[in-house]
């Protein structure tokens, strides 16, 4: 059962939230009135893609990509820059869910792949994102996903 769409403006008091928590993961300062203007201008000025995942009207995490070209294949990248699940929500599924939204957005806009990094030590980001189809890239554990 599919839980993701594309975001939308009336998400963003919620999609704040999340994004917050998602900075807040990332040793951030807490600063929601700048996470939801940060958001409301991607959106807005369309310079990202975000895709949320909700359960019972409840938004549960997102992601968020950015277009980015390969001059070598002069085609569009996606950089899948920011990627987060409520902690609450967590092992439900949602981050693959999410996942295949950012797949399914390569496909459809005829890019040549994802692009994304993790930290070493983000334990679980590092057994999702090969379950999921991405190949170690170099050292930095430098992601790509390509779609055939």
């Amino acid at each position: 059962m599919k839980n993701t769409r594309k975001a939308i403006i009336s998400d963003l008091p919620q999609l704040s939230e999340l994004f917050d928590q998602y900075r807040i993961f990332y040793h951030k300062e807490s600063d929601i009135p700048s996470a939801n203007n940060f958001l409301k201008e991607r959106i807005e000025n369309k310079d990202s893609e975000i895709f949320v995942s909700e359960e019972n009207g409840i938004l549960t995490g997102f992601v968020q990509l950015y277009p980015i070209f390969s001059s070598t294949r002069m085609q569009r990248y996606w950089l899948l820059n920011d990627l987060f699940v409520n902690e609450k929500h967590r092992g439900k599924g949602y981050s693959k869910e999410l996942i295949e939204e950012a797949k399914e957005l390569c496909r459809s806009s005829n890019a040549c792949g994802i692009l994304l990094e993790t930290g070493k030590s983000n334990d679980v980001g590092n057994q999702l994102y090969p379950a999921c189809g991405f190949e170690l890239y170099d050292s930095v554990n430098f992601y790509e996903w390509s779609h055939s």
